[in-house]
């Protein structure tokens, strides 16, 4: 959120008034004033680096106690105890704490990108993509007796994306030979144990460019495979597609996800994570695109960007996962990642 508001990427303190003004508190100066955007940047020292300090000096400095509105909201994250300091520190103040309050309101907000966040994502994905050609023949060229590992795998994602002038990794690669893919986020995210093996292997990772993250997953399915993990590929596959195809603005979030449970129930089988979530600045945004439960999107739109990943995962079989990363346009759903299913005999 903070990056999104103000364009400073680490720790920092952002207050922003009805009056339109914003003040930056950041821990790093000379990094908010590269990268920050904000009326005034007040270095956090000023404040003998403590928040409360920070808080009530900022707050006293714009009008809190020189009449007009006396309400004044944090972040929906804020504990129960800090909020007990604030009402003490503040007196008279309305001091505000809301689950669906400012934070929320912006988050919605933050669904729908605009053509500089969309021309981030789209470098993202080309690295992406880049790093999935790189992956499909590092895992084509090794044998599994040469020794391929979860490890590799992750360190050269780290490795080459760098190098391709990704700022990061967006989260934790997660790799899983096939005696862990049965796990939906596998622990530890990756070992020194064998990837890539005969059955089913689980490739999850994505980059950041710009602050804004891409993620996908591959599923590198090795060998002749047992009559139910064949079955379990096709069924991904038939709701990968099943979803891509009822994405359409106007539709609700929780359609895509519907079609592709419902290709898991004639097959027998259940999906038991959402079908997809949205990705920007953090790797998980909205919308959340899932069949149970409430949205707070009532409906695609052009420019959302989410994940489409359909999964099944069974302790006997292995797992297999397959994620994109798309974006709604007037037509459907477009995609910006490349990620596949990886068949080696």
């Amino acid at each position: 959120m903070l990056r999104w508001l103000s364009g400073h990427p680490t720790d920092a303190l952002f207050f922003t008034f009805t009056s339109g003004r914003t003040v930056l508190v950041p821990w790093d100066l000379h990094m908010a004033n590269d990268r920050g955007a904000a009326d005034a940047i007040i270095p956090y020292t000023d404040f003998t680096r403590s928040f409360r300090n920070a808080v009530i000096a900022v707050l006293k400095d714009n009008g809190l106690g020189t009449g007009g509105s006396r309400k004044v909201e944090f972040m929906g994250r804020t504990s129960f105890l800090r909020h007990g300091e604030l009402v003490g520190d503040l007196p008279g103040a309305d001091v505000v704490v809301r689950a669906d309050g400012f934070e929320s309101f912006l988050g919605k907000l933050r669904t729908v990108k605009d053509a500089a966040e969309i021309s981030a994502l789209e470098k993202a994905a080309h690295v992406t993509n880049l790093l999935i050609d790189k992956v499909e023949a590092a895992v084509r060229a090794r044998r599994p007796s040469a020794g391929l590992s979860e490890m590799d795998l992750a360190q050269l994602i780290e490795r080459e994306g760098l190098g391709l002038g990704a700022e990061g990794m967006g989260f934790e690669t997660l790799a899983a030979g096939p005696d862990r893919s049965w796990a939906i986020h596998t622990f530890p995210a990756y070992t020194g144990g064998p990837f890539g093996g005969p059955g089913l292997s689980i490739l999850d990772f994505g980059v950041k460019v710009d602050g804004y993250t891409s993620d996908v997953t591959l599923t590198v399915a090795r060998g002749r495979l047992s009559a139910a993990q064949d079955r379990m590929v096709g069924l991904v596959e038939e709701a990968y597609a099943a979803a891509v195809e009822a994405v359409k603005p106007g539709v609700s979030p929780q359609e895509p996800a519907r079609k592709a449970d419902e290709v898991f129930a004639g097959g027998g089988w259940k999906m038991p994570h959402s079908l997809g979530h949205g990705i920007g600045l953090d790797a998980h945004e909205g919308p959340l695109l899932r069949s149970q439960g409430d949205s707070s999107d009532p409906a695609l739109l052009p420019g959302m960007v989410f994940t489409i990943e359909p999964g099944l995962y069974d302790p006997a079989h292995g797992g297999v996962r397959w994620e994109n990363d798309f974006i709604v346009t007037d037509s459907g759903a477009k995609a910006l990642t490349k990620a596949r299913i990886v068949r080696i005999p």
